[in-house]
Order: C-alpha cells, then structure tokens, then sequence
C-alpha cells in the first residue's frame, strides 16, 4: 500500500502491538469536515454522517465492474456492490482514496479517473444492523490492467453489460447503497461508455 501522511497515521500499531482503529471524517449536509469517530462507531445506529467514496470502472466494451465482498467483511459480506467503495482517512483526498483502496482491493490503478458528482444518502442494512450515513464522493474510470483481487477483501468479480446488471440485480443479493449510487453516477458513466452501452 502507499504510504502517505494520512496512511502511515492509520496504519500505526500500539505499543501492545494491536492495531489502533481506523477513522473516518465526519461531514454536515454540505460536505464540510466537522470532525472524526471510530469507522464502527459510525456506523452503529442511528449512523454518523461520513465521507465516503464509490468507483465504477469499466472495462473497452462498456461493462461495469462489479465486486463480491468478501464473506469476511463486517459489513455486508457477500453481496455483490460496485467495483470499489470506502472511506477517506482523515485529511485524505477522496480522489486519493478511490484509487488507493481500487489498488489494495482489486490489485489495479484505474485509468482516466474522474469525479462524478456526489449523493448523500441514509442506508440501513438489515442483515447486520448497521447503517450507512454517507456523503459519497463518486468516480468513473477504466479497468484496463489485469485484476488481481485481495481474497480478504473481494470474494469474486464480474465484468456486466447494462441489460445483464438488471437480470443480476433482480437475482442476487447486492449492497444497500448500490443503486443509490449507480443511479447518481450515470451521467458521468454515459459521458465515459457512450450512450450505446446503454447505461
């Protein structure tokens, strides 16, 4: 992974050797920076309201990458979401972010990454309790290297072309805040694939 100021102060080890706990930023309505919590303590309910961030990537043929979380993950395991989704550390770019954690979950640096607006929204997930309180900073780009997922992080991966997303959609279990986010970010995903591919 690559070590910035913002990593190297997540990342850091007690002397007892545990792993202290990550943060999150937490924002007001508008997006502004009011302060930090614990990332499960912000999502206990009734949730804070972070900073957060989803990729799309697409592949030259306008297919969506999409992920399986991992069966290990705390939140949400199992289900299929978009190619990558997380949280900025405190005093991390969002941009920063997105493509950092696309490298340490699937192994590949996006090409032609762009911002695509963003979408504040309240997601509970009723399998495990917790909830999404998110202001999520979105970006599209392409998936032109080879995958190489992190098997404690991504369970599987799927390349889908629009009309096969809505078949799989309706058949397997995909994250709470997935359409959410999809559907904010298709005019930035049209600009990117062309209005053929149907997104």
């Amino acid at each position: 992974m690559p070590t910035t100021p913002a990593t190297a102060a997540n990342s850091a080890s007690t002397g007892a050797g545990t792993q202290e706990p990550i943060m999150l930023e937490l924002v007001d309505e508008s997006g502004h920076t009011i302060g930090t919590a614990e990332k499960l303590a912000a999502h206990q309910a009734p949730g804070q309201l972070h900073r957060a961030f989803s990729v799309f990537l697409f592949d030259e043929q306008g297919r969506l990458l999409l992920q399986q979380r991992a069966l290990g993950k705390y939140h949400s395991p199992g289900v299929w979401s978009n190619t990558c989704c997380g949280h900025p550390y405190p005093g991390e770019s969002p941009f920063a972010a997105a493509a950092r954690r696309t490298h340490e979950e699937l192994g590949i640096s996006p090409s032609l990454l762009a911002e695509a607006g963003t979408v504040r929204y309240n997601h509970p997930d009723p399998a495990s309790g917790l909830v999404e309180q998110e202001y999520n900073h979105l970006f599209v780009g392409l998936a032109q290297a080879r995958l190489r997922p992190d098997p404690e992080e991504v369970g599987d991966t799927a390349f889908v072309a629009a009309d096969e997303l809505v078949k799989r959609h309706a058949e397997a279990p995909f994250s709470a805040w997935f359409m959410t986010v999809l559907d904010a970010a298709r005019p930035a995903i049209r600009e990117l694939t062309g209005v053929a591919a149907g997104w």
